[in-house]
């Protein structure tokens, strides 16, 4: 499992994706979920992968053509000419690559290579945009009523960015309230695990403004953690007292 997240703001997006792949006492492994291509002055196009690694990994293998000479390669992320026409090419690899996987697998591959894929970035003369593409190839764009999509293990942090969230707020809110979901999520579930990717992308710039990897150690993540933890139960305390002998008349 995994969890990550898209948000769009007014000022831009804010990206976030954990890196584990296996979980459990001695089987933890971690592997990149977060992918990027840029033109400098022209696009940025990020992609987030949640579910099968193998076909997450066959799909960003294809958009690169990874398989010809690097001069023969024609990366559909980098040629099209509008966002849309990005999702709904990574929609089609996406789709064809489960269903192909399903088949060669017969009855025991179905539902194991299923995958989901959040779509961000923005192209010269349009507004930044994004996408949640779906293990059958469609697709769903943010919008004002949608503004940010989360993939791979969602509950736990969703509460947190539905309370918080203001199109509004900045970049940086924008990152301390991810990493105040994403921390959440460690809490309560082994399948998402440290260390993290962030990105941000400010509009207009089509070159990521924020690149970090967060990892146990990082200062900031931690002092999110405690201080988070210590708000919360400071919150809690400070709600008024049940009693059992409440006046019923």
């Amino acid at each position: 499992m995994t969890y990550c997240v898209g948000m769009v703001l007014d000022q831009g997006l804010v990206l976030m994706s954990d890196t584990r792949t296996n979980s459990g006492v001695d089987n933890i492994s971690t592997f990149r979920k977060m992918f990027t291509w840029s033109v400098p002055g022209e696009r940025i196009i990020t992609l987030l992968t949640a579910g099968n690694l193998a076909s997450t990994q066959a799909v960003i293998s294809q958009l690169e053509e990874r398989t010809k000479e690097p001069d023969e390669r024609f990366n559909v992320l980098l040629e099209s000419p509008t966002m849309f026409q990005v999702a709904t090419e990574v929609g089609r690899l996406l789709r064809s690559t489960i269903t192909d996987s399903q088949g060669a697998n017969g009855e025991r591959g179905q539902g194991r290579f299923t995958a989901s894929i959040i779509v961000a970035g923005q192209i010269a003369g349009m507004e930044p945009r994004l996408f949640m593409v779906y293990p059958e190839g469609n697709f769903i764009e943010a919008s004002h009523d949608t503004p940010f999509f989360q993939i791979g293990e969602t509950k736990y942090g969703r509460p947190i960015i539905l309370r918080g969230y203001d199109r509004s707020m900045s970049l940086e809110d924008g990152v301390k309230l991810l990493m105040v979901s994403f921390d959440s999520t460690l809490k309560a579930n082994l399948s998402v695990g440290l260390p993290l990717d962030l990105q941000v992308i400010e509009r207009d710039s089509f070159a990521p403004t924020h690149q970090h990897r967060v990892t146990a150690e990082d200062p900031y993540f931690q002092a999110i953690s405690s201080n988070w933890g210590d708000a919360l139960k400071n919150a809690f305390h400070s709600l008024p007292d049940y009693t059992f002998h409440r006046d019923e008349g």
